[in-house]
This record gives structure tokens, sequence and C-alpha cells, in this order.
């Protein structure tokens, strides 16, 4: 038995709920991690194509799910409802040895209310920011859920003291590869083979109320710095959630050279210059590559007005979050302009002093997220939740 296999094998059944992109991607390697060490272990919930790739049987589709800000779920809020209320259902006609919740807090600590009523283990892995805004909803996460996973460094003294069972186990993105082939390997199978040409890559955001929201900003600001790099390459990953015609739109008839690939994000981030991002796991991407950007992020007005009555830190971009301070730009709802954006960006692209500053902060922000190995630390946890004994 391969050594990571350390549990008997007792057939379990665990519930999984992932209602974003980063949600799936991070779902997936889970259930991956947990199967390694007890392969009997059965997965079904909602995610999307990785956690389906991964063996999880999908009941609802997490993309049609992902909403931003707080009035944009009232657009999905129907099949959102449906989704919930068959999730139930399940749990109460054949219920899970555990539910596994990852992000997405307002449908899932509605679902973790169900499944603790019924006695069923509840794990979070990866909880709701609540360090960063709507504390009161601590009490209802201490109430609802039986253990805490949490992936940033000051994540678990926060909820040690609300008196949650909490443990850090690293940022899942260390776990997942970094591209083997080098800048000139990547750039020459993007055909972008003049190494002095400046990159620019282009992430939007995976939720099409993101994309709508940062895609015109993003084209506007690269074609003012392509007034003075007239040969700028921009790069857009695209991410799984998302279907190309979603971004041609806003790239036909722009003027501007943009390469919409399906490489790992993480490939195209290295060959950048700089990087305008949405503010999300893809600013952590992008410290992990070294890669210098600019934070964006725009919601509607009202989820705005709403936000500022919650939000009590300083900083909304994870990257400047895990460094305790401002070590990349951030534009936020009416700063988020063109104009301002492609001055941020030209900053950075013209001096060489600052993308080194930038690089070496970034640096110290990966060494943060922790050593590797978050998904089957994860793992373990969630074996020992559902009793399953070691092999020794």
């Amino acid at each position: 038995m391969d050594k990571k296999q350390i549990f008997m094998q007792k057939a379990k059944r665990i519930m999984i709920s992932a209602g974003e992109a980063s949600g799936d991607i991070y779902g997936a390697y889970l259930t991956r991690a947990i199967k390694d060490i007890s392969p009997n272990v059965k997965f079904f919930g909602i995610g999307g194509q990785e956690m389906e790739n991964a063996g999880v049987k999908i009941i609802h589709q997490s993309s049609l799910m992902a909403v931003v800000g707080l009035t944009e779920v009232i657009y999905k809020s129907r099949y959102i409802l449906k989704a919930l209320k068959e999730m139930k259902k399940i749990l109460s006609v054949s219920p899970p040895d555990l539910l596994i919740l990852i992000d997405y807090p307002g449908f899932n600590l509605n679902l973790a209310k169900s499944a603790h009523a019924l006695r069923i283990p509840v794990f979070y892995y990866i909880p709701p920011q609540l360090w960063a805004w709507w504390k009161r909803r601590v009490n209802k996460l201490s109430s609802r859920v039986d253990q805490l996973a949490v992936i940033l460094p000051f994540e678990k003294e926060f909820y040690q003291r609300y008196g949650i069972a909490v443990e850090y186990v690293g940022h899942p993105l260390l776990d997942m590869p970094l591209p083997a082939e080098d800048k000139r390997e990547i750039r020459k199978k993007l055909g972008i083979d003049n190494k002095k040409r400046p990159v620019l890559g282009l992430l939007p955001g995976s939720r099409s109320e993101e994309i709508a929201r940062h895609m015109p900003i993003m084209i506007d600001a690269a074609k003012i710095i392509s007034r003075t790099y007239p040969d700028l390459q921009c790069v857009l990953p695209l991410a799984s959630t998302v279907k190309e015609k979603m971004i041609r739109c806003y790239v036909e008839n722009s003027d501007l050279d943009v390469t919409i690939e399906t490489l790992d994000t993480k490939a195209l981030l290295k060959i950048c210059d700089m990087a305008f991002i949405a503010s999300g796991t893809a600013t952590l991407e992008a410290a992990i590559t070294g890669t210098p950007m600019v934070i964006v992020y725009k919601v509607s007005p009202m989820s705005y007005f709403l936000g500022r009555l919650f939000v009590n830190v300083s900083n909304i971009g994870l990257v400047n979050l895990v460094a305790d301070k401002t070590v990349v730009p951030e534009l936020i709802q009416g700063n988020a302009t063109a104009e301002n954006l492609a001055e941020q960006g030209m900053s950075i692209l013209k001096n060489s002093s600052v993308r080194t500053e930038i690089k070496k902060e970034l640096t110290l922000v990966k060494a943060k997220l922790g050593d590797g190995g978050a998904s089957i630390k994860t793992a373990y946890i969630a074996a020992e939740m559902m009793g399953l004994s070691r092999n020794e």
C-alpha cells in the first residue's frame, strides 16, 4: 500500500460544496489528496470541471452560482435557492459522513446550518474572510462548523480568539506545480519571439460580472500604454469557467495584440513584465511567479456602499493583506479608471527599480504562504473527522 494511504479502507461519503472557480481547483486537489489516503471515499456536491475530473459527482455547477458583490446575487437567486434546497434534501435523506465547505459563505453557511442540525460533521476549508468584514458572522460560523482549515497565516489567531477549532495548513496554490518551461520556451509557444517586447497580463476575474466591469478598463488602459509601447503584447489566461467569446467581444477592434490562452495562469504570468489583475486568488499566483501587478476591482454601486459599511481592512488585495502593507497598487471602484490604471502600469514598466522592489516584496509574500502540502494536511483532518483510523 502506498505510504500515503494510511487510513483503513472504510467506505465513506463526502458532500463537498465549492461555489467559485478557485474553490473548484482547491476542491479538486483536496479530493485527490483524500483519495490518496483513503481511496474508497465517494464524493458528490457542488463544483466545476476540475472537481468532476478529480472524481466528484457534480450535482450543481459552481459556474452557475458564482456571483460578485452583495447585490449581484439577486440575479442568480432562483438557481442558487434551488440548489440549496436540493442539497439540504440530500443531507436529510442520505446523510454523508462529512460535509466539506470551500469559501462561498452565504450559501455554505446556510448548508452548514442544516448539516449541523442533522449532526453531520461540518469541515470548512478556506472559510469566509470574516476578519475583513462582517465579524458578526463569526458566532454563526462557530455554531455551525466543527473544524476550520485556514490558508492565510494570520487567520488562525483570529478564529482562535472566538474559540473555533482551527488549523493553519498553508495555501493550496503552493501544491500546484510551477511551469517547467522557462520564459523563452513559453514565449516561443505563444509566438512571442521578441524577448524585448513588453508583455502585459490581463486577468479580469473568473465571473461574468467581474469581466463586464474590468475588461473595458483594462483594454482602454492597455491602449493608452501602447502609445508609448507600440509593440505591447497582451496575454489573457482563460479561466475554466469562462467562455472565450465572453472575452473576444472586448478584444475585437481594440487594435491591441491580445493572446487568449488556456495555459496555466502561472505560465502566462511568468512571462509578463506586469499585469492588471482583479482582486482575488490570481494576485497570489502573481506573487508566486514574482510578477509585478496593479490590482483593480469594481462592483455595483450598491455593493460598494454596503461593503464600505462592513469592511474594516485598509487593503483588499490578498497580496497586500498577506504582506500587511501595500506592496502593489490597488485601484478600487471610482479610482478604477483606464487612465489611473495606465498611469500605475506605466510607472512599473518604465522603472526597473520599482519592478525590482515589487519582486522582492512578492518573494516575502510567497514565503508567508507556507511550505506547501495544504491539500494533504487538510485531507488528514477530513479523514480523522470521519473516524477513519490509521494503519500503523
